[in-house]
């Protein structure tokens, strides 16, 4: 039992320090575009536009996130402080990794999309790319 907890540590380490390595490279998005890319992710995932994420997969995300922020949890705070936390510390960090890979693969997804603007910023509603030019 002491060595699947110890594994499963360890794969959400190597799970976080994936996801940074990931979004620190250089030219790849910020974390602010990348959450400000969920809505666009799930409307094009569930109208079946985009295909390399799944609605399972974007449903167990938000389970995730839902676990972290509910007061009901399989291993509670308030009798099993640091091991009440390590759970949701596990979970958080697949959250993490799987909103840095899903973007990063739905940015570029977007970035190919012939006559589709990126809305990265309050100006992105009236950019219009013509000819691999923006057009403001």
């Amino acid at each position: 039992m002491a060595t699947t907890a110890r594994a499963t540590r360890l794969n959400a380490v190597r799970s976080i320090f994936s996801a940074i390595r990931i979004a620190s490279r250089p030219g790849s998005a910020g974390m602010g575009e990348r959450l400000a890319s969920l809505p666009r992710l799930v409307r094009a995932t569930f109208r079946g536009e985009y295909t390399g994420s799944s609605r399972g997969r974007l449903l167990a995300m938000l389970g995730a996130v839902l676990y972290v922020v509910s007061p009901v949890d399989l291993v509670p705070e308030a009798f099993l402080s640091v091991l009440g936390l390590a759970d949701d510390a596990v979970v958080l960090s697949w959250v993490a990794a799987a909103v840095v890979t899903e973007t990063e693969s739905f940015l570029a997804w977007e970035r190919m999309q012939p006559g589709r603007a990126r809305a990265a910023g309050p100006s992105a509603a009236a950019r219009e790319t013509v000819d691999g030019h923006v057009v403001r």
